[in-house]
C-alpha cells in the first residue's frame, strides 16, 4: 500500500486511539475500585501512564531498525522469530484488535444514547453501536485517506473537552473547595489500598491502550523510520499529561460520591456542572465525537489486521486477504473480515458485560483482559531485543527493555491481582482462539 500518512496522522494515531473514550468511560471504575481513594486512583493513572511511555520508548527504538509491513508484527519476527511473530499477527487480528474496536462501538453509542436521554442497555444503543461498527469500516475501507484525515480532525476536537475540564474544573475546584474535599474523603469500605491500586491498574490499562496500533500503519507512512519513533514518544507524553489533569480537573467539578453513584452520566453532569446546562450539553457533543474518533482509530488497525498476517503467507486465506484493490488501494477483504470479528465481539461483549451475564464464569471484561495478554506477549521481545541489538548504547539496550519488562510482570501481576479466577477463564478463551490459528498453521504447513 502507498505511503499516504505523515507525522501528523501517525501522532494522532496515537493520541487519537488512546484518548477519547476510557478517560471518560473508566474514571468511576477507578473510584469505584478505590471506594474513593482519590490520590490512590490518579497513582493508578500515573503508573500505567509510565508503563506507557517506558513501552513506547523501547518499540520507538525497533521503528528505528524495523521497518515492513505491520509494525508489531514485524518486531515480533526481527527479534523472535517468523513462528512467534504469526502468533502475535493471529492475536492482535482476532483477539485484540476486534474486542477494543468492538468495545468503542458500544462507548461510542453508549454516550450517544447519554446525550439523548435514552437507556444505555436496551436494543436502541446497541443498534446504534452496530451501525456505528458498519459506517466506520466502510470508511476505512473505501476512503483511507478520508479516514486518516478523520483521526486528525477528532484528535483535535476530543482535546477541547479534556483541556476545558483540566482547566476550567480544577479553577473551580480551589474556589469551591470541592477538590481538597474529593481528596481528603474516602469511602468506607474493606477493600485493601494494594487490592484497589490492582484492580484499578487494570481498568486504567483501557483508558490507555491502543497506542502500539500506531504501528499498524507503518508501511503507510512517510520516512518511517523517522515518523513512527517521534510519533510514540509525543504521542505517549501528551496522552500521560491530559489524562492526569483531567482526572485532576474532574474533581473539582464533583464529588467523588457522585462520581461513583452516576456511572455513564458522570461526565455529562460534571461539565454542565461547570460550563452550564447548555454548554455543558455541547461540550459532550465533543465528547460523543472524540469516541468515534477512537473507533476510527481502532478500526483504521484492525482493518489491516488479517493483511498483515497474508503478506507474509500466513493465516487463513492468504492469497485472499492479501489482495489490495487497485482503486481504493485498500485490503478490502481483510477489511471485511474485520466487520465479521469486530461484530461477534461486540455480541459477546454485549452478552458478558451489558446484558448478561449468558456466559457464566466465561464472562469477562473483553475491554481490559485482552490488553493485559498483550504485555505479557511483550516479553519475549524484549529479551532477544536485548540479546541482539548489540550495536546499541546499554541505555536504550538494557536499561529502558529492563524497565518495560517489569512493567509488563507488573501489569500481568494486576490482572490477577484485581480478577482473581476470571483470568483462568479468560486464559481458556485465549487457548481456544490460539489453538485456532495453530490449526491454520499446520494446514498451511
Amino acid at each position: 500500500m502507498e505511503k499516504r500518512y505523515g507525522l501528523p496522522t501517525a501522532i494522532c494515531m496515537v493520541v487519537g486511539i488512546v484518548i477519547g473514550s476510557g478517560v471518560f468511560f473508566k474514571a468511576e471504575k477507578v473510584l469505584q475500585a478505590t471506594q474513593g481513594n482519590m490520590p490512590l486512583g490518579i497513582l493508578a493513572w500515573g503508573i500505567v501512564g509510565a508503563i506507557m511511555i517506558i513501552c513506547s520508548y523501547v518499540f520507538a527504538t525497533m521503528a528505528t531498525r524495523y521497518e515492513k509491513v505491520s509494525g508489531l508484527v514485524d518486531y515480533a519476527e526481527a527479534t523472535v522469530g517468523r513462528r512467534y511473530a504469526y502468533y502475535v499477527g493471529w492475536f492482535m487480528a482476532v483477539l485484540y484488535t476486534p474486542c477494543l474496536v468492538s468495545a468503542l462501538a458500544w462507548i461510542s453509542a453508549r454516550y450517544f444514547c447519554v446525550l439523548l436521554g435514552w437507556d444505555i442497555t436496551g436494543g436502541a444503543c446497541m443498534t446504534i453501536a452496530g451501525a456505528m461498527l458498519c459506517l466506520d469500516h466502510v470508511l476505512n475501507a473505501l476512503a483511507p485517506r478520508l479516514a486518516g484525515k478523520f483521526q486528525v480532525s477528532t484528535t483535535v476536537i476530543k482535546m477541547i473537552p479534556l483541556a476545558l475540564m483540566a482547566v476550567c474544573g480544577a479553577a473551580a475546584g480551589l474556589m469551591n473547595g470541592r477538590m481538597a474535599e474529593n481528596f481528603a474523603t474516602m469511602s468506607a469500605g474493606a477493600i485493601s489500598a494494594g487490592e484497589g491500586l490492582m484492580a484499578s491498574t487494570v481498568a486504567v490499562a483501557f483508558a490507555y491502550e491502543g497506542w502500539i496500533l500506531a504501528t499498524s500503519i507503518n508501511a503507510e507512512l512517510r520516512d518511517a523510520k523517522r515518523t513512527l519513533p517521534r510519533a510514540l514518544v509525543v504521542g505517549a507524553f501528551i496522552v500521560v499529561a491530559t489524562y492526569i489533569l483531567y482526572y485532576v480537573g474532574l474533581t473539582g467539578a464533583v464529588t467523588t460520591e457522585e462520581l461513583m453513584a452516576s456511572g455513564e452520566a458522570a461526565a455529562k453532569m460534571a461539565f454542565q456542572r461547570v460550563f452550564g446546562e447548555t454548554a455543558g450539553t455541547v461540550v459532550f457533543v465533543l465528547i460523543v465525537i472524540s469516541c468515534l474518533g477512537t473507533l476510527n482509530g481502532l478500526t483504521l488497525s484492525c482493518c489491516r489486521g488479517l493483511y498483515a498476517l497474508a503478506v507474509r503467507n500466513e493465516g487463513p486465506a492468504p492469497e485472499l486477504f492479501r489482495q489490495v484493490d487497485p482503486v481504493t488501494n485498500m485490503a478490502g477483504n481483510s477489511a471485511l473480515a474485520s466487520l465479521g470479528l469486530s461484530a461477534l465481539w461486540l455480541v459477546y461483549f454485549y452478552g458478558a458485560n451489558v446484558g448478561g451475564p449468558w456466559f457464566g464464569p466465561f464472562s469477562f471484561d473483553s475491554s481490559e483482559l485482552p490488553i493485559i495478554t498483550l504485555y505479557g506477549m511483550y516479553v519475549p521481545m524484549f529479551i532477544q531485543f536485548m540479546r541482539k541489538s548489540t550495536d546499541l548504547p546499554p541505555f536504550r539496550r538494557f536499561v529502558m527493555p529492563a524497565l518495560a519488562l517489569c512493567a509488563c510482570a507488573f501489569m500481568v501481576y494486576a490482572a490477577f491481582a484485581g480478577y482473581g479466577v476470571t483470568v483462568l477463564y479468560y486464559l481458556g478463551v485465549y487457548a481456544v482462539v490460539m489453538g485456532i490459528g495453530w490449526l491454520f498453521d499446520r494446514q498451511k504447513k
